[in-house]
């Protein structure tokens, strides 16, 4: 192992001097001691590495050596046997320059941009009045006192879930991150706020970190970024789906004012009663003018008038009837006398006779006689007369009315 550990020494130190970009995470220098111990870490990546330099380069940076800032440090790697750890060994310190900072940031916004994460689409609205907000800033920070009193102002009874985090330096965006993810998972948060307060371009930095903006753009919950004053725009003010320019506009925005809901409400209430108050009227007017008619004022005059028309078209019913029964009663007596007239019964009242041939076997009489050719010498006949029948025997015969035949002469038992 000691042997591993030699090779890896000499293979470091054949390397050169580098210049590394990063955030100072942390600054020890103590007085008394020639060497001060710092750590650079990467903003994007979990990944840190320690520094050694003077103390008095420490000392003579200024406000550029401090922690959280973003710096750009000149050193030559060394690697320790004894801790087996890798460390730079620095000789210059400089601040990261604003400009180049500002073209880092426009250069990741154009990125987020093209994947999407601008999009209009994508931003949801959050709930007219949340149960629940979800709030991430710093430890009893101004930007937290301006949320809370302005919101509850509005809505007395809204509810709070605060996860104070740092919101500068090195630990910010691991802080957020977390936090928002604690958020986002609670069911009970319906949106969440990411608040502070104004600062500069380094101050507002963390805001603008790629880590930071996908974590934002991930969450399922409603998102509002509260993020320094109006001028400020750092990244996530792109990719939360509501945009505030101060904490304080934030707290306005998160629910609505229970003075104008009230005042909205008593409106809303006076308008559906004189609606309501006009549509009664208009039915009633409605229903005077049904009940003044007169199909309503008088109903049974209609139904007395179709009575009297009812009555009066019977009584023609029954006279026509009673007309058509006379007219055919007459008819009936005159047909019934020229029947009378016609028939075989006033024939014979008048002295005239049917004659039938009885058969032999005494069944019943054969059809009437219309000739005496038709019956001979000791045929049965029947003679039917007015008031009866009078059987006869057929005798001789008697001369026809001409003289060229006989009759048979009928003689009675």
């Amino acid at each position: 192992m000691r042997t591993v550990a030699r090779k890896i020494a000499e293979w470091v130190d054949r390397l050169g001097a580098v210049w590394v970009e990063g955030q100072l995470a942390q600054i020890t220098a103590r007085a008394g001691t020639g060497t001060a111990f710092l750590v650079l870490r990467d903003p994007a990546a979990d990944v840190s590495l320690q520094l050694t330099a003077p103390i008095g380069l420490v000392r003579d940076g200024g406000p550029a050596v401090a922690e959280g800032n973003r710096v750009v440090v000149h050193g030559k790697p060394s690697f320790f046997l004894g801790r087996g750890t890798l460390s730079l060994r620095v000789d210059d310190i400089r601040a990261v320059g604003i400009g180049e900072l500002l073209a880092r940031i426009e250069r990741l916004r154009r990125l987020l941009a093209a994947e999407g994460l601008f999009d209009p689409a994508r931003k949801r609205r959050p709930p007219f009045l949340p149960h629940c907000i979800g709030l991430v800033t710093g430890r009893a920070s101004a930007a937290e006192h301006d949320v809370v009193t302005n919101a509850q102002a509005r809505w007395p009874a809204v509810r709070f879930r605060i996860e104070p985090v740092a919101v500068q330096g090195a630990l910010a965006v691991p802080q957020i991150v977390d936090a928002l993810g604690v958020l986002d998972r609670d069911p009970d948060v319906d949106v969440i706020v990411l608040a502070r307060g104004g600062g500069s371009v380094e101050d507002l930095l963390p805001f603008s970190d790629e880590t930071l903006c996908r974590a934002v753009a991930d969450c399922r919950t409603p998102v509002v970024s509260a993020i320094g004053h109006e001028p400020d725009t750092p990244l996530v003010d792109h990719v939360a789906d509501v945009r505030c320019s101060t904490p304080t506009e934030a707290g306005r925005r998160l629910v609505p004012d229970i003075a104008e809901e009230t005042a909205r409400i008593a409106g809303l209430r006076d308008r559906a009663r004189r609606a309501l108050a006009g549509w009664v009227d208009r039915e009633e007017r409605l229903l005077s003018a049904l009940r003044g008619r007169p199909v309503l004022a008088e109903p049974l005059r209609a139904l007395d008038a179709r009575t009297v028309e009812v009555e009066r078209l019977r009584d023609a019913a029954r006279a026509c009837v009673e007309r058509g029964l006379d007219r055919r009663g007459h008819d009936l007596e005159h047909v019934r006398a020229r029947l009378a007239t016609l028939g075989p019964a006033a024939t014979l009242a008048r002295g005239y006779a049917v004659v039938q041939r009885v058969p032999d076997d005494g069944a019943d009489p054969l059809p009437v006689l219309r000739s005496v050719d038709e019956v001979g010498p000791g045929d049965h006949l029947r003679i039917r007369v007015a008031d009866g029948a009078v059987p006869a025997t057929v005798g001789e015969p008697a001369a026809k009315r001409n003289g060229t035949r006989t009759r048979k002469k009928a003689s009675a038992p």
